[in-house]
């Protein structure tokens, strides 16, 4: 990885595609999550909603292909989310990660990474942590 981990570096944005219906049915699918409200507009609506959203897995598993892009698996020590807002369907994610630190842990340097995962208009829909080991 050519990237200089210091406190304020980032990395490379990952912004993926807009989330189709396609793409919920694929994911309810591989995780197990068949809630209804992400595949069946009935269910959405019934909800007072204008239509499906994405699973918060969805974004969160998208912000960790962002860290396993930049660093290998097993330097990763920890990972942690919190969900602020749904991402609605056709919502194009955009995973970004800020360094925040570099400390020694355990003999370890560790950087600190602030995570998030923002739309197009600018709503945060997930906010988080990792920490991973550089050597």
């Amino acid at each position: 990885m050519a990237l200089d981990v210091q406190p304020g570096s980032r990395l490379d944005d990952l912004t993926v595609s807009p989330i189709s219906r396609t793409t919920l049915a694929l994911f309810a699918g591989a995780s197990g999550d068949h809630n209804p409200i992400h595949i069946d507009l009935d269910v959405a609506r019934s909800a007072g909603l204008d239509d499906v959203f994405a699973h918060g897995m969805l974004s969160m598993a998208y912000l960790a292909r962002l860290l396993t892009d930049n660093f290998p698996l097993e330097r990763l020590r920890s990972y942690k989310v919190r969900f602020a807002a749904i991402t609605p369907i056709h919502g194009r994610p955009t995973c970004q990660a800020v360094v925040t630190g570099v400390d020694d842990v355990d003999g370890e340097r560790v950087a600190t990474l602030d995570l998030t995962v923002a739309l197009a208009d600018g709503t945060v829909t997930l906010t988080g942590e990792a920490k991973i080991a550089l050597d």
